[in-house]
């Protein structure tokens, strides 16, 4: 038998390829895996031996060769097959090794000589080659899988399951690089083609989905730069399915707002938002907005928790506390209870710019919301800066509030947050209903999407709300532009729609 080794990734390599040469398997290698082999004393015989060409292009020219790809591909059941290898005197290749160059690496680099040079041409190919013959040839492309190899050649256990196995790894890992070389250029021409390419990498088991009896894994983009890029879980259980789901946009709401910005969220809802002068002022104004549902729900800060944040923290029960990062006494404090999970998160990362929702048999993209809000007063009253200001923090806030949606915000700290109504109104009322006792005495109003009857005008005027953000486009505008000026109230239209269903 023989094998043909040509790693970028040369972990273990030398056990592996002493371990095929203990079994009699010879050795063909190139570069600087054949340099490695060669060191470690293992023998081995360079490409250019059985091509009986040289390495040419500074390496882009070296597998891509009848005597390599004929000696892979041919079909060990063809006497056709088998005459034409004779007659030209190739030799089987039967055992094929081989991981590509690392494109990922030259992206974050940034280089774009560079990142053209990493695009791997004779390593797919030879990967391709033998995957599609993989009832003759073992192709491995994962040094995971080396120890197996081995066992199972030393047993003579190599059935067609284990090749089909590593020919479904081969293809896989194919697909995934080319799926990654696509989106760079499809980032740097701007261009799309019909066709839509997604590569992600296993990066853990989950325990389960959603429910007990869903399976779930987390994986990782490597093409996107995002918040959950490098997410460091410090100390607290293993991350679920779930925390997963709802620490994103968690995230993605506390860095829109900015620095000192706290997040509290409750499956995949805002419930208190604040933006103070300090974390922890910030934290007791979130906290103040729904002291009931934050328990048992997640916190992110846009900034350091601090001593002071950290102990008031600590008084409830907390799923999950994401921030910038935590003092050495802060950690002293939240790491009293072992189940709180204590994440550190890079807001300086960019947030994605796509979503992505599988349907039955189809799959849905689009942009993410990142539309900014204007600010037209139709009102004959208009809005003071101070209303302005928590007119916009509303609307930043709405966009991650289940349609259809309200809140109602002041001093840059919600104080409700209606969601997930059939009727627009009907979440003003859920507002109403939820804090009885609290007083909406000059607060401001965000609403994801028009009004389609002035019933909103007139709920908020009862509770004493004083000026609306909505983004108009309403057939029936004019009614409740006419009942905000009865009541003398201001309203501002946005332009900007932000439903999340």
């Amino acid at each position: 038998m023989r094998a043909l080794i040509s790693v970028t990734d040369k972990t273990g390599i030398e056990k592996l390829a002493k371990g095929l040469s203990d079994l009699g398997i010879e050795i063909v290698s190139t570069g600087g895996t054949y340099k490695k082999i060669h060191e470690a004393g293992i023998d081995v015989i360079e490409i250019d031996q059985i091509t009986n060409f040289p390495e040419i292009l500074e390496g882009r020219v070296k597998t891509l060769s009848p005597y390599v790809h004929g000696g892979i591909l041919y079909k060990r059941d063809s006497q056709s097959h088998i005459d034409t290898i004779k007659e030209h005197n190739i030799k089987p290749i039967d055992i094929v090794v081989v991981n590509l160059y690392e494109f990922q690496k030259a992206l974050e680099k940034g280089d774009p000589d560079n990142i053209i040079e990493n695009i791997d041409i004779g390593g797919p190919s030879m990967v391709r080659s033998a995957a599609k013959n993989h009832k003759d040839v073992l192709i491995v492309t994962d040094p995971s899988d080396y120890d197996e190899l081995l066992q199972r050649l030393k047993d003579d256990d190599i059935d067609l399951s284990y090749r089909q196995k590593l020919a479904m790894k081969a293809y896989n890992l194919t697909a995934f690089y080319d799926s990654v070389i696509a989106r760079y250029f499809s980032q740097l021409t701007g261009e799309e083609s019909q066709y839509k390419t997604y590569g992600f990498k296993k990066e853990s088991e989950l325990r389960y989905g959603e429910n007990p009896g869903q399976k779930a894994a987390l994986y990782d983009d490597p093409f996107v730069k995002g918040l959950m890029e490098n997410i460091e879980v410090i100390h607290g259980k293993e991350m679920s399915y779930n925390n997963y789901n709802d620490l994103n946009p968690a995230l993605e709401l506390a860095q829109e707002l900015g620095e000192n910005a706290v997040v509290a969220l409750k499956h995949q809802s805002p419930c208190g938002v604040a933006v103070g002068e300090n974390v922890y002022d910030s934290y007791i104004k979130a906290f103040e907005c729904d002291s009931q549902s934050i328990f048992g729900g997640i916190v992110a800060v846009n900034g350091v928790v601090e001593e002071k944040a950290a102990a008031k923290m600590n008084e409830i029960f907390l799923e999950i506390i994401a921030a910038s990062d935590f003092t050495k006494e802060a950690l002293e404090i939240l790491t009293q209870k072992k189940n709180v999970r204590l994440v550190k998160i890079n807001f300086d990362n960019e947030s994605v710019k796509e979503e992505i929702r599988y349907l039955n048999g189809k799959v849905l993209i689009q942009d993410k919301d990142f539309g900014e809000d204007q600010v037209e007063i139709v009102t004959e009253k208009k809005p003071s800066e101070e209303e302005i200001k928590d007119l916009l923090f509303a609307q930043k806030v709405v966009k991650y509030v289940k349609s259809n949606a309200i809140v109602v915000a002041k001093g840059m700290k919600t104080l409700g947050c209606g969601a997930g109504q059939q009727s627009r109104v009907w979440a003003l009322e859920s507002i109403r209903d939820h804090f009885k006792d609290r007083d909406f005495t000059g607060a401001a109003l965000g609403s994801d999407a028009f009004f389609p009857f002035p019933d909103t005008v007139e709920l908020a005027h009862q509770m004493g709300i004083t000026s609306i953000m909505q983004p108009g486009g309403s057939i029936k505008d004019k009614d409740s532009i006419e009942k905000c000026n009865e009541y003398g109230m201001s309203m501002v239209f946005s332009k900007s729609r932000h439903f999340k269903h």
